[in-house]
C-alpha cells in the first residue's frame, strides 16, 4: 500500500481525509514521521499556507506529502476570517472563541451568506499540485450540533438546514469543502500513483 503523509497534526483532519481517500492509501500525520512542532503557516493566502506546509514535510521527511489550509469566507465581513479562520478570536487558536467572536461580529447581520474553502497542496516526487473545494452556506444564529470541529457547528451547507456538526461524518464529507478538494486529490493520486 502506498503512503502517504498529511501535514496536520489535527487527529480529526486526519480521520476526515483518511475515510475521503478511503482505503487506497496508508495515511500518516505528522506525529506519525515524527513532527511534533508547529509548521509554519504565515503566508497571507490559503494557498501559500498549503504549499508553505507542504514544503516543510518534504523538506524534512522526503516522503510524498499534502498539507491544506481551510478558510470560512463570510460576506457580510468582506471574507474574514479568511486566512485567519483558525486564529481568528487570536493566536492561541481557540475553536470556541473563535466561534463566539464570529457571531459577536454578524450581531444584527441580515446577510450571513458564506462559503467554507479548501486548498489542498500535494508534493508528489517533489513537484506540486493544488486542488481545492469550495462549499456555500450560510452562518446560523446560535451554534448547532455536537459533531465537526471548528466553524462546523455553525455552518449551514446551501440546500440544507442543519450544520455541518448535525451531520453525521460521511454526510459532512460527501458536502464539504475539504470533501470535494480531498475528492479532487484522490483522483489525482488514482490517476498518479505515490511511490
Amino acid at each position: 500500500m502506498n503512503t502517504l503523509v498529511f501535514a496536520s497534526s489535527n487527529p480529526h483532519k486526519v480521520e476526515e481525509i483518511a475515510a475521503i481517500l478511503g482505503g487506497s492509501l496508508h495515511l500518516l500525520g505528522l506525529q506519525d514521521v515524527g513532527i511534533t512542532h508547529d509548521l509554519a503557516e504565515d503566508a497571507q493566502t490559503l494557498e501559500g499556507n498549503a504549499r508553505q506546509k507542504a514544503r516543510q514535510v518534504w523538506e524534512i521527511t522526503g516522503k510524498d506529502c499534502f498539507a491544506d489550509d481551510t478558510g470560512l469566507e463570510v460576506d457580510a465581513l468582506g471574507g474574514a476570517p479568511g486566512v485567519y479562520s483558525a486564529r481568528y478570536a487570536g493566536a492561541q487558536r481557540d475553536a470556541s472563541a473563535n466561534r463566539t467572536f464570529l457571531l459577536q461580529e454578524l450581531r444584527g447581520a441580515s446577510d450571513r451568506t458564506a462559503r467554507f474553502r479548501t486548498v489542498i497542496c500535494l508534493i508528489l516526487r517533489d513537484r506540486e499540485y493544488l486542488f481545492e473545494g469550495v462549499v456555500d452556506g450560510t452562518i446560523a444564529e446560535a451554534g448547532r450540533g455536537e459533531g465537526g470541529f471548528g466553524y462546523d457547528a455553525l455552518f449551514i451547507p446551501q440546500g440544507h438546514t442543519r450544520t455541518f456538526a448535525e451531520m453525521d461524518p460521511a454526510e459532512k464529507n460527501a458536502l464539504s469543502h475539504r470533501g470535494r478538494a480531498a475528492e479532487k486529490l484522490a483522483a489525482f493520486l488514482q490517476a498518479n500513483p505515490t511511490s
